[in-house]
């Protein structure tokens, strides 16, 4: 089983033979540190799996940049809405590190459903786990206090608190940088 074979698998309940079709419709690409996977107001074509690397998603507005999130191995990117709907993309998407990614392009996602015939309901499993995830980043945000989701952020990603500037992981967070250095040196002391 090759590595992109074993990432799919962890997210879909693949049979071997489905698992190898579907793998064969990705390629391999790369984005060298500051390359943007999409810019806002682009159309999304594509779908990625992290192989390497971190990807921050963001907003840029008439006084800051939003971060929506910081994607690294293990994640798939994309703006959902434009692949789906053929919209606009809202998020710019820029590598901050040299990145690898496994990118299956609309066309060949769109055909999975002729090679797989049970690919509906995996997909549809799929977005749920998706939506499960986002619902409960928003109870987070709206129940936790700033240091409570600094600390549970902390124990679920640890591998980027070296890696990503301190006011990207603020603006996720929802708070200010100077709010996130506040609790870093508390819990320094």
């Amino acid at each position: 089983m090759t590595e992109l074979e074993q990432y799919l698998h962890s997210y879909f309940a693949f049979e071997r033979e489905d698992l190898y079709k579907v793998a064969q419709l990705f390629r391999k690409s790369t984005l060298k540190k500051g390359d943007y996977y999409l810019q806002t107001g682009k159309i999304c074509n594509k779908l990625s799996f992290i192989q390497s690397g971190m990807l921050r998603i963001f907003v840029s507005q008439e006084d800051r940049e939003v971060t929506q999130w910081i994607s690294t191995k293990g994640y798939f990117v994309t703006d959902l809405a434009s692949l789906v709907f053929r919209t606009p993309g809202r998020w710019n998407m820029q590598a901050l590190t040299d990145t690898e990614l496994y990118t299956i392009e609309k066309a060949d996602y769109d055909r999975i459903g002729e090679l797989i015939p049970r690919w509906p309901e995996t997909e549809r499993l799929f977005i749920a786990h998706c939506f499960t995830i986002m619902e409960d980043r928003i109870f987070n945000l709206l129940s936790m206090t700033a240091e409570q989701r600094y600390n549970f952020f902390f124990e679920h990603n640890r591998e980027i608190f070296n890696q990503v500037p301190l006011q990207y992981l603020a603006s996720m967070l929802g708070m200010t940088p100077e709010t996130i250095s506040r609790i870093r040196r508390k819990q320094l002391s």
